[in-house]
């Protein structure tokens, strides 16, 4: 993998945000542009350009990606449902809402549809526990999740493919 010279300059920019000999500083929204830039997921190869970006270890970028939800570490589908797991997720009915995707869709946790057209993750705690069950829809919140939200979500997503 390799950015372009555009790409490359707005990296360049982030790194700018951060005190000399601090770029390190700089991983985590390079992480996003290079997993929007790529696709979607952040591949062994990305994540060791991010690492000869910055001038790091590849595994100081490898624990940062394997450590937070946000970082997709394989493929995924156009449309990421990121269902929250966490204690009043779960209180309000998000494992219903997870096997209801399930039954939909025929995904489970870490699975992405044969189209390619969704992935179903679970996460750990979004901050909106007030409107639980919640999900994660790229970089929009979905709250109060019912069946018929998440028919309409699917009905969304499969629209926005065509």
């Amino acid at each position: 993998m390799k950015f372009s010279e555009e790409q490359l300059k707005k990296v360049e920019e982030m790194i700018s945000h951060y005190p000399e000999g601090k770029q390190k500083s700089a991983l985590i929204p390079l992480l996003h542009y290079t997993q929007q830039q790529n696709g979607g997921w952040l591949s062994a190869e990305a994540m060791d350009y991010v690492a000869e970006l910055l001038k790091i270890t590849s595994i100081e970028v490898y624990e940062v990606a394997t450590f937070y939800s946000m970082y997709n570490l394989q493929p995924v589908g156009k449309t990421v449902f990121e269902v929250c797991q966490t204690g009043p997720c779960m209180l309000r009915g998000s494992d219903d809402i997870v096997a209801y995707i399930y039954e939909k869709l025929g995904i489970k946790p870490g699975q992405t549809t044969e189209d390619g057209l969704f992935t179903l993750k679970t996460v750990e705690c979004l901050g909106a526990c007030g409107y639980a069950p919640m999900m994660q829809l790229g970089p929009d919140y979905r709250e109060h999740l019912t069946k018929e939200k998440i028919d309409a979500l699917i009905a969304e997503g499969k629209a926005k493919a065509n």
